[in-house]
């Protein structure tokens, strides 16, 4: 196993035999890309350095900080009782 920088955020991807792109995070399937979207994708990771690519797979699967953490952390809906 590479080692891990700060700039690897856990994404991983795959092409499968059927043109599927299949993204991985922490070893578990996040997404799975199909046609159209699939060869942009495959298209800009090729093109793309591997931190670059980390936040694609990230934006892609909608799983990114938004930059709301600690607010929403103080809403009352998500206070521990």
């Amino acid at each position: 196993m590479a080692a891990k920088t700060h700039q690897d955020l856990g994404f991983n991807f795959a092409v499968r035999q059927n043109d599927e792109v299949a993204i991985f995070y922490r070893q578990r399937l996040a997404a799975i890309l199909r046609g159209r979207a699939a060869e942009q994708f495959v298209a800009q990771a090729d093109a793309l350095p591997d931190t670059a690519l980390q936040q694609t797979m990230a934006r892609v699967t909608g799983n990114y900080k938004r930059g709301n953490e600690r607010t929403a952390a103080d809403h009352p809906r998500n206070r521990l009782r």
